[in-house]
């Protein structure tokens, strides 16, 4: 089970940092996971913001060119949680986030690859 958090309204410009926890036996061993965060718009299609390899807490990760620079993907294998940190944001990065569980240490930005969602948690850019 994934369980996203830390969503909520904030202003152009500011920064807000999105948590994932994974749970249950089938994370027992979470570096096994490749751990992604998707965006869905209002009307507009789930697209994919950035992922994290599996592997230790200082695995590289791959983004979107619309957020490369601004946001950053972590993860604490230790709790079996992800991050996203976003900073500047704009009123375009509004969206339901989504964070995603790959079986297999390398990323992938194609939603149907993922084999584990979460239930999604809203990010409101507005002044």
């Amino acid at each position: 089970q994934l369980q996203a958090s830390g969503g909520g309204l904030v202003q152009p410009g500011d920064s807000l940092t999105l948590s994932c926890v994974a749970s249950g036996r089938t994370f027992a061993t979470f570096s096994n996971y490749a751990m992604a965060w998707f965006r869905q718009a209002p009307g507009k299609e789930r697209k994919f913001v950035g992922a994290v390899y599996g592997g230790g807490d200082g695995a590289s990760a791959i983004y979107d060119d619309a957020v490369k620079g601004r946001f950053t993907i972590s993860r604490k294998n230790a709790k079996n949680l992800i991050y996203l940190q976003m900073n500047s944001l704009k009123s375009e990065d509004t969206a339901v986030y989504y964070c995603a569980a790959m079986t297999g240490r390398l990323p992938s930005s194609v939603a149907p690859r993922y084999d584990y969602w979460g239930q999604g948690t809203l990010v409101t850019v507005s002044s």
